[in-house]
């Protein structure tokens, strides 16, 4: 795998889409949704148990992706298989799905003026509302005290 991940095309899009009907008839499960906003910068963060699959939004801003396991990520219509640890710059306007084949944690951080979590949530894609951390139960960690606003 490149160590770039690249723009998807809208096709490419709908497909990620396609496999995420198909996820939703499974059994959902509970993911944590780490996160730190220091100094300009969004992290957040999710780790995957082995066999667990995450889809998720379309990003909408450059970031930076790190991956510490062994995962399958769709990129486009390509599956990229990662394991150990790894950084990835990754453009805009994708949307991913990753597998975990053993324990994995997936790392994404961006540049933001956000003040509040919420806000770099709503920074990154223009479906926030459709992100685990939103869902009525979600578990969210913090750190810094920086707070997410739950409706």
């Amino acid at each position: 795998m490149s160590d770039l991940i690249k723009s998807m095309s809208q096709d490419d899009i709908q497909f990620a889409y396609e496999l995420e009907k198909h996820i939703s008839t499974m059994e959902q499960i509970d993911i944590a949704t780490y996160h730190t906003l220091h100094a300009g910068v969004y992290t957040r963060t999710i780790i995957l148990e082995q066999g667990q699959i995450a889809s998720g939004v379309v990003i909408s801003v450059p970031t930076t992706l790190i991956i510490n396991g062994h995962i399958r990520l769709l990129i486009g219509k390509e599956v990229a298989e990662v394991k150990g640890f790894d950084v990835f710059i990754a453009e805009a306007n994708r949307k991913q799905v990753a597998l975990a084949l053993e324990k994995s944690s997936i790392v994404m951080i961006f540049k933001t003026d956000a003040k509040t979590i919420e806000e770099a949530e709503e920074e990154f894609t223009n479906e926030p509302e459709k992100l685990a951390s939103r869902l009525q139960g979600a578990i969210n960690k913090t750190k810094q005290g920086v707070l997410l606003c739950q409706e």
